[in-house]
């Protein structure tokens, strides 16, 4: 496997992590940090739409230059 291809892999791999995350949340899910203390989720699902759209620019160049 090319770098370019493992590099799209782990892309594509950290993306569906994130839409799933976002799906969790979108159904309710209530994380806590190790120390009980709740995760803002409204926050928390603002940084995993940013993740998926930083993963989506990613993949694309990588698509466009042909990887």
């Amino acid at each position: 496997m090319t770098d370019t291809a493992a590099e799209l892999d782990r892309l594509k791999a950290r993306r569906a992590t994130a839409l799933h995350r976002l799906d969790l949340i979108a159904g309710g899910a209530q994380l806590t940090y190790d120390d009980g203390a709740p995760v803002n989720m409204v926050s928390e699902k603002l940084r995993q739409e940013t993740v998926v759209a930083d993963m989506d620019r990613r993949i694309e160049a990588i698509n466009r230059s042909g990887g």
